[in-house]
């Protein structure tokens, strides 16, 4: 949303002014983009939005799932890292906060925790086995012994 009020009909057009598509009107959408978000994009925003959230309610697992998701896209291995060991620390048989704590381990490096935490979740009940042989996230894992064999690939 872009917090300005935008007509469903472009009646500028019909009146000789500004088509939509316009080199202008783009550089006033933008700049009324920056003024709004305060020069954040939308991933930034987001983060800090969540990250409110979480001071306010450091015990909200919606709030810790959505953040850890946020600061995991925008690359920030050791904050996701930090905010999905919470999760587990609050849900400790949940097998998506398992999964996902394994996939935080395996982009930081840590493949002996990621693949502790992988045969966790499989044990709580984690069974889209097809979806470990491609999530991104676990490439580092692919080669290493124990990954394949929790897949059956020994």
């Amino acid at each position: 949303m872009s917090g300005r009020n935008t007509p469903a009909d472009d009646s500028d057009a019909d009146a000789g002014g500004p088509v939509r598509g316009d080199t202008r009107d783009r550089r006033r959408d933008r700049q009324a983009h920056d003024d709004w978000f305060g020069g954040l994009n939308q991933l930034d925003f987001d983060i800090d939005f969540f990250e409110g959230l979480l001071a306010r309610n450091g015990e909200s697992v919606e709030v810790l799932r959505v953040l850890a998701e946020l600061v995991s896209q925008k690359g920030l291995v050791k904050r996701a890292l930090e905010l999905d060991r919470r999760l587990v620390d609050v849900l400790p048989n949940d097998f998506l906060a398992r999964y996902n704590l394994a996939c935080s381990l395996a982009r930081a490096g840590r493949p002996d925790e990621a693949i502790d935490a992988l045969s966790r979740a499989i044990l709580l009940g984690y069974d889209d086995l097809a979806h470990l042989e491609v999530d991104p996230d676990l490439d580092s894992l692919r080669e290493h012994p124990e990954f394949r064999e929790l897949l059956g690939h020994e």
